[in-house]
């Protein structure tokens, strides 16, 4: 699949000048990219789907090594069950895929050749430990974090600290045990000296436009704001969705839903989030102005009140303080202690913290989590001897799951060790071709390296590097080319954002999610200015350095490949790139790198 859509993407369109979009040329891409267009699924079900139509191959997989602790669960568990796996991926396959895993970014041809000549036997967990140290790698996963996070212009004025702020703690490999502690327990002015305490700023829920008195503090709601949060951090740093009883007993409504929330009561809800009782954010209010974007987080409020108004939820019922019990084990905050320090104590030192993050960065890698919405666990079905008919098991390897939480704790919670263990297991280095027959079950053994498509800001940064020509981008203070290394993707250009959004990026109020392909992404690669201006030799970037500096059209056509999918063409994709090129060279030039970015193997990563 993957050199035929290529072959099929350049005849279709090397002979049409990039900017025009016909009902004919829609069709052929659309038949092109029918085998990994796919209607919403599960992610597990969407990178079956779309690695199904990579090709597979009659030769039987050679037996790999097991490299760590991964590996062991992984293999193991396919030997037991008689699941055969793929081979590990060729070198040329690996080396693009590990730069855009670890960085967003896709190899240069240079840094492609001098892995492929490298000759040593550890050269993919050399190139790993170089790519995790790198820059781009701060870039990339900063932006995920701040994705994550929802770090957009509900945090006013403290945004760019907050992109400053999670770049400097990735950088460093801080314990992100004690990132989470700073984002549940900040306090102060949060634009402009607390950023962890923007997290739960960015949650309020606005009571009135107008305070009744200079000095009023009830222009936020406070308990619908706590109530908020508490959903936004259990999803994300525990993986459990607890919006449901937010608003009523799970019993009775959640039966098909999650068996360990049918056992959890409203009143349950209220004392978690009764971490957050006393917690205040007060809206500024300076010279006569709103300033709305600026806040106050203190501990000085009353407490979780159960008859307290609510703008946003059903109301609330009871009567007084509800005082504050982790929802996983009862526990109360210990004598004398704040209680949001005790929420981030027994929070981060809670074996589900651990397994709900390293579920998180292994869904990144590998295409899809053990654990299935990664911010929905269902505890209530995690033990095989306990999961209670008719449902199944959730996680689809607990014990890997565990092993990885295990490990993920004792080497200091940090991520570039997760990355890097899991980068440097065959498992994650099987090729996405597969030996034979594929069959659906073989999904959740991960048994080949599933495909997935680039995200927003890793396309646009792909299409930067592949024609030399960054973007021009305001970070803070900063000017950077690259969408990843922007604090604020609604800072981009209008064509920039509109390209960004249909590819699925977050509007970073709601959470981020990961739609399956769709062809108005594929009618928009097409046309939009973000690849055709690209591809303009007359305007500049790589094309015109290579129209002069190749020495013959063979040679052109090779390095268009490099730079744009990281190969050179086979005899078949040549002979077409040459016929492209003979009655025009520069508009060949230009068709051929249009149609290579417009091909699916340059729009996924294998």
């Amino acid at each position: 699949m993957r050199y035929g859509a290529v072959l099929l993407s350049i005849a279709a369109f090397a002979q049409t000048p990039p900017p025009k979009l016909s009902h004919q040329s829609a069709e052929e891409f659309e038949q092109a990219h029918k085998p990994i267009i796919q209607p919403e699924k599960p992610r597990s079900a969407q990178a079956g789907a779309v690695t199904a139509g990579v090709r597979s191959t009659g030769a039987v997989a050679a037996r790999v090594a097991q490299r760590n602790f991964i590996d062991k669960h992984v293999f193991a568990r396919m030997a037991t069950d008689k699941v055969a796996h793929a081979p590990l991926s060729s070198d040329e396959e690996f080396v693009r895929r590990a730069w855009l895993d670890a960085t967003g970014r896709i190899p240069a041809p240079a840094d492609m050749a001098a892995f492929l000549a490298d000759k040593s036997p550890n050269k993919r967990d050399k190139l790993i430990d170089t790519l995790t140290t790198s820059d781009a790698f701060i870039d990339k996963w900063t932006y995920y974090f701040e994705d994550l996070f929802r770090a957009g212009t509900r945090m006013g004025s403290g945004l760019n600290l907050f992109h400053f702020w999670v770049r400097e703690w990735l950088k460093l490999d801080r314990p992100y045990n004690e990132v989470v502690t700073d984002l549940l327990t900040g306090a102060g002015k949060t634009s402009f000296s607390v950023p962890g305490a923007l997290y739960y700023q960015r949650d309020f829920v606005k009571a009135k436009d107008d305070p009744e008195a200079p000095n009023a503090h009830d222009m936020v709601n406070q308990p619908d704001t706590v109530d908020e949060f508490t959903v936004t951090y259990s999803k994300v740093l525990l993986g459990l969705n607890v919006a449901c009883i937010s608003c009523h007993d799970g019993a009775g409504h959640l039966e098909k839903v999650n068996v360990f929330l049918t056992g959890k009561k409203r009143e349950e809800f209220f004392a978690q989030a009764a971490f957050f009782g006393k917690t205040r954010q007060i809206m500024n209010w300076e010279n006569g102005y709103q300033a709305n974007t600026e806040y106050t987080v203190d501990d000085e409020a009353p407490g979780y009140d159960r008859t307290a108004e609510s703008i946003v939820r059903v109301p609330r019922r009871g009567k007084g303080i509800v005082q504050p019990k982790f929802l996983l084990t009862g526990e109360a905050p210990r004598a004398n202690e704040n209680a949001r320090d005790g929420l981030a104590r027994m929070l981060t030192s809670h074996p589900q913290f651990r397994r709900a993050f390293v579920n998180r960065i292994w869904g990144e890698l590998m295409g899809f989590g053990i654990v299935e919405p990664v911010d929905d666990f269902d505890l209530g079905r995690y033990d095989a001897k306990t999961t209670p008919a008719p449902w199944s098991v959730q996680p689809s390897n607990a014990a890997l799951l565990d092993a990885m939480a295990d490990d993920f704790g004792a080497n200091k919670h940090s991520l570039r060790h997760v990355v890097r263990t899991i980068m440097k297991s065959s498992a994650y280095q099987l090729s996405s071709n597969f030996p034979g027959q594929w069959e659906d079950r073989y999904t959740a053994y991960y048994a080949r390296k599933y495909v997935r498509m680039l995200s927003a800001p890793e396309l646009h940064d792909a299409i930067a590097v592949a024609t030399g020509r960054p973007g021009k981008f305001n970070s803070g203070s900063e000017k950077v080319g690259m969408a990843m290394q922007m604090s604020e993707p609604k800072k981009a250009d209008n064509e920039t954002q509109d390209f960004m959004r249909t590819f699925g990026q977050s509007n970073r109020d709601d959470m981020p999610k990961k739609g399956p392909p769709n062809s108005l992404q594929a009618m928009l690669l097409m046309q939009s200015k973000v690849v055709t201006e690209r591809v303009n030799a007359s305007k500049g970037g790589l094309l015109p350095s290579l129209l002069e500096k190749s020495k013959d059209d063979k040679t052109l056509v090779e390095q268009l490949y490099l730079h744009t999918i990281s190969r050179k063409p086979s005899a078949p994709e040549l002979k077409i790139g040459l016929e492209a090129l003979a009655a025009n060279r520069q508009r060949g030039a230009e068709n051929l790198q249009w149609a290579l970015l417009n091909s699916p193997e340059f729009l996924f990563n294998y």
